[in-house]
């Protein structure tokens, strides 16, 4: 039996706090098990109202990086000097200073780091897959994590008013991130648990807001044909395939022992909540409820609070500070919620969850993990 695909998942995922200095060079080394190169790095201030920053080598290249997205809002990508970084072998370093950056003098901040391919692109021409014809795209694909970077300009050249990429995971990816870079627009995910099958219907949710699922055939395309273990097809929303509008797509498959991407049901208690399976200690946790509009989205690590019970959370979709409740214990194989909140788990109110490994709950030679 394998009981996980890696037996080290400080390789392809790690979470890093740090105190800015006001100083343009501070090196934050990451402190897991293995050395890793960062290629997409979600950054937030903990004690202060500022946006959750994404950065990827694929976008901005690994050194004096500026170009950012921001997933609490709709803007298009941008570049600001206070947000400049080096992607290093084993961590980055933060080039831009001031007191609305990642460097303020004193400001509290995390990090969630995910390794693609050192920033080593390939790029894809259009081609001709199971009838359907391809946009050309760029990746940076991580085969053995379940991870890639996608950046297209969407052109109704190829497929008329559909989008499809080659995505290079090799099987169908379970999460996508979707974010328009050259003009103001929401964020599109999709996880295939949030919907009907196949690929979770016209199932979609909004990064940068507190909605609930809504469903369009303008965002994902409803065919197995169409998305699958080689292709992703989207439809032509402003979010996700706009005739020659600039996009990136972060894509993600389960691989056993190091990620889930799932669902639950609520249970209602704050004594005895809702227990989520994983199969293995989770590092970093994000939910969301999807099926009544006002709850926000959710993110939880083992970094921030290294001890259970876990009260640390932020925030996709919103500036906010760091808040202390939505109380949750994090496990050796899953996490299970302690609070009976409406967001995180209200009685028979349904949710998704993305889910990445500290350790595997059993290594591949069958060695298990401890408790927190």
């Amino acid at each position: 039996m394998a009981y996980t695909n890696i037996d080290d998942p400080s390789a392809y995922f790690q979470t890093a706090l740090w105190t800015g200095d006001g100083t343009a060079g501070n090196a934050v080394t990451f402190d897991g098990n293995s050395d890793m190169q960062p290629d997409f790095v979600w950054s937030k201030r903990r004690d202060s109202a500022t946006s959750n920053v994404l950065k990827d080598t694929s976008r901005g290249g690994t050194s004096d990086n500026d170009l950012h997205l921001v997933s609490d809002l709709t803007q298009a990508e941008s570049t600001y000097a206070q947000y400049r970084m080096d992607f290093d072998s084993d961590g980055f370093t933060l080039d831009g200073v001031g007191d609305s950056g990642f460097q303020g003098i004193g400001t509290s901040m995390v990090s969630w780091s995910w390794k693609a391919n050192g920033g080593t692109t390939s790029s894809k021409s259009s081609t001709t897959i199971d009838t359907n014809v391809t946009t050309p795209c760029v990746q940076q694909v991580n085969t053995d994590a379940g991870f890639s970077i996608l950046t297209y300009t969407a052109s109704t050249s190829y497929a008329g008013t559909e989008t499809h990429l080659e995505h290079g995971l090799g099987v169908g990816p379970k999460v996508l991130i979707v974010k328009r870079r050259d003009t103001a627009a929401d964020w599109a995910v999709y996880h295939a648990e949030n919907g009907a099958s196949p690929n979770a219907g016209y199932g979609y949710l909004v990064l940068n807001t507190n909605a609930a699922t809504a469903t369009s055939s303008t965002y994902w395309l409803n065919t197995p044909a169409e998305s699958n273990a080689t292709l992703l097809a989207f439809g032509n929303n402003a979010s996700v395939g706009a005739d020659g509008g600039e996009y990136v797509c972060y894509a993600f498959a389960e691989k056993q022992g190091y990620s889930k991407f799932g669902k639950y049901v609520g249970n209602g208690s704050n004594t005895n909540g809702t227990f989520i399976y994983t199969g293995f200690k989770p590092a970093m946790i994000i939910a969301k409820r999807t099926d009544a509009n006002a709850h926000n989205w959710f993110i939880w690590d083992t970094k921030r609070a290294p001890s259970n019970r876990v009260e640390a959370v932020l925030k996709p979709n919103s500036s906010a500070v760091e808040s202390s409740l939505f109380q949750i214990d994090i496990l050796s194989n899953g996490f299970k919620h302690y609070n009976n909140y409406g967001s995180t788990n209200e009685s028979g109110a349904s949710y998704i969850y993305m889910a990445f490994a500290e350790n595997p709950f059993v290594t591949s030679t069958g060695i298990p993990t401890t408790a927190r």
